[in-house]
């Protein structure tokens, strides 16, 4: 098993309750594509670099995981078609 992070930026026009359905999906879609999700980090709502579909603010989320290496290509897939993610971005961490 390799380790993982699914990093999402949220939509900040949506509820508090609608942003953990959507890391709760998130983390739905790697259990399902045979990852363990060790942590999620919450780092808040930030500036965007840039406007993403008109919106300047964004809630950052992080999560860890461990997955087989064919898992990320699946969850690419799976986190593109989902509502209110603005940019996601999946990485291989390194091993120490």
């Amino acid at each position: 098993m390799t380790k993982y992070e699914l990093a999402l930026v949220v939509s900040a026009k949506i509820e508090d309750d609608a942003r953990a359905a959507v890391v709760e999906k998130a983390k739905e879609y790697i259990t399902r594509a045979g990852g363990t999700v060790s942590e999620v980090e919450e780092s808040g709502k930030k500036r965007l670099a840039y406007e993403i579909q008109h919106q300047a603010e964004g809630f950052y989320y992080f999560i860890q995981f461990e997955a087989e290496t064919s898992a990320p290509a699946q969850i690419e897939m799976d986190v593109r078609i989902m509502d209110n993610v603005l940019r996601f971005l999946c990485v291989k961490k390194d091993e120490q």
